[in-house]
Order: C-alpha cells, then structure tokens, then sequence
C-alpha cells in the first residue's frame, strides 16, 4: 500500500509524494489518519528552513499534531478496536537515559519527535493518509467530538504543562501575551485551572478575538492601545502570573513590567536571543521559568477535549485537503486572519 505525504524539501519547496506503508509489527497500529494541525514549528521549517539553530537538513516529513482511526492491530495490541478515533502523542522517549529515570521524560537525551528536524535523521511526522505508529503512542478518544478538535490535543498538552510550570492559578491574575494558537489555548488551560482574572494581549483584533471566545476576561490589542498597559505596570506590577507566548521583546519587556515583585513568569514562546531587563527582574525578584513540551498531560489534554471540559473549536480557523497543503501553510502564516490551521486526509 501506498499514502500520500507532505514532505518539505527545503524552504517554501513542499511536495506531495507518496511512500511505502508497512504492515503494522508487534506492538503497533496503523492508522487511517484524519486530521492534523500545523504548528508553529511547521510554518518556520516551511517559511526559513528551520528555528535557531534547528535547520531543514533532509527531507522531512511534517506534522506532529494529529489524530486517525485505527484500521489495523499488530500482534499484542490491546486496548484498542478498529474504526476507533485516536490522538497520537508524537514524543518517543527512550525511557532508560538519567533524565527518563528520574521522572523527566520531557529532557531525554535520545527523543524521537515526529516531524522534527532537531536529529539526523529527521524524524518524520504525521502528516500523511496512513501511518503505523507504536500503540503506546495513541490514546482513544471519548465524547462525540470531531478529528480536528481532537488533532488539538498536543498543542492543549504543551499549555497544560505550562500551567502547571506556575503552580496554583486558583483565584490569580493571569496575563497572557501572544495570543496565536498556543496562547490561546493558554488561556484555557488557565482558565481551567482556576485562574481569576485573565488578560491577553496581542497585535491582531481577530487573535484576540479568538483569546475571549477561550477564556480571556479582558483584552488588549498593543498595536493600537499600548498605554493600556500601564495600569498593570503601577506600582511595581499587578499580575501573579505571566505566561509568555511571543517570544517577542516588547512583549517580554511588558511581561517583566507588568508583573508583581516575586511573581512568575512562564516563558513558552521560543526565539533567538534577546535582550532582557535584569534589573528589573533581580529588582522585582522574578521567577522566570521556562516551559517546552509535556510529559503526562497529553493523556489530560485528550480527557479534556474528548468531554469538551476545554472546547477546541474557536481556534480552528482554517481546514485544507492534503492535496492543497503548500496553500494551507501559505495560509497559517497570515496571522491576520488564521489560527490553528489543519489538513485532512482520506475521508
């Protein structure tokens, strides 16, 4: 049998080919897939080549947000039926290097994550018709919900973990800068958690839009309305938390501003280096806290979309058949307009 992929050759050069599938071995699935979204990392391998110092060294295929229906068992599967919807976790760690050992699975030293361009060998990813895929690796999907939300779940998962970073939200103030598709699921996650007062900020109308339909209780498009953020700025800050999406200096200049003396900061947007205020931070005694990926919280994310706890479906802007991918990524790159943009596969 053959499936179609979505390969990026080098940047801006996507191509639809087909490749081989295998008859799943012991221990795995394969799936029919339905529905995956294009992450931000996607976009940079397809705008620049790569981010930072990760760079498009081969061929790769791309996709590592995604869900399918499962169409065949291999030997030993257990737990799952054909014709069922699955999220697939696109994280491999290895389980037996220091850092599995101890708990933190999240900094093996020998992950394999789908669609990354961070080893070679690529890893390649998901987005394609079919795919076999170890069973661990799928967690099926309760409720009556659609693919596309379910395809969510990896990027509910790396928000979840960010909230978890900072602790308790329970009656905090929360500032979220950045409101594209991870911030706004953010903004759900804390609003899941509890969180009291929310604020968002972002230069888009429609991105903020989008953060109110999720959660948010106030927002602030800085674009157009920057002195709208010195009322959080007075007197040393207001916000308990500051959950960063941009990775864009203002916004970490604002966050640092905004909040209060020994209050948190979770930095989630990445980017190359900037330039920070360490003044302000050793002044205000900041906790500045660094947040990637997630371990266990993609088992929660699938939860919380398959009862629609977190309801996904704001932030799907944008739906593309596989056959018109390089159009779909053209697309995700107008933040005016899109968020989480997604392709089908085989109906």
């Amino acid at each position: 049998m053959q499936t179609r992929t979505v390969r990026l050759h080098a940047e801006r050069i996507l191509k639809i080919e087909m490749a081989p599938v295998p008859e799943p071995g012991a221990g795995e699935v394969l799936l029919k897939m339905a529905a995956g979204g294009i992450c931000g990392s996607d976009l940079h391998y397809y705008q620049h080549g790569g981010f930072g110092p990760v760079r498009v060294r081969e061929p790769i295929i791309l996709g590592h947000e995604a869900a399918g229906y499962v169409e065949a068992l291999g030997s030993g599967v257990s737990g799952l039926t054909i014709g069922q919807l699955v999220a697939v976790n696109p994280s491999q760690p290895c389980g037996r290097c220091r850092f599995c050992l101890q708990g933190m699975a999240i900094h093996c030293l020998d992950m394999q994550f789908m669609g990354s361009a961070m080893r070679l060998p690529h890893a390649p990813g998901m987005f394609r018709d079919h795919l076999v895929v170890p069973a661990q690796q799928c967690f099926s999907v309760g409720g009556n919900v659609s693919a596309g939300e379910v395809a969510c779940s990896e990027p509910l998962a790396v928000c979840l973990h960010a909230v978890s970073r900072a602790g308790n939200l329970v009656g905090k103030r929360v500032l979220v800068t950045g409101a594209g598709p991870i911030g706004t699921l953010v903004v759900a996650a804390a609003r899941h958690g509890g969180a009291d007062e929310i604020v968002v900020t972002d230069l888009t109308d429609a991105a903020l839009q989008r953060a109110q339909a999720m959660g948010a209780s106030r927002t602030i498009n800085v674009a157009k309305q920057a002195a709208a953020l010195a009322e959080f700025e007075a007197d040393k800050g207001w916000f308990d938390v500051v959950f960063e999406c941009s990775a864009a200096s203002p916004a970490i200049r604002n966050a640092i501003a905004a909040v209060k003396p020994r209050g948190t900061i979770v930095q989630v947007g990445v980017g190359g280096d900037t330039v920070v205020p360490l003044n302000m931070i050793v002044g205000k005694e900041i906790l500045w806290i660094g947040s990637q990926r997630f371990d266990n919280e993609f088992a929660v994310a699938v939860e919380l979309i398959s009862s629609r706890s977190i309801d996904v479906r704001p932030i799907i802007s944008h739906s593309f058949p596989i056959d018109e991918a390089v159009a779909a990524f053209e697309v995700a790159g107008d933040r005016s307009t899109a968020c989480k943009v997604q392709l089908t596969f085989l109906p």
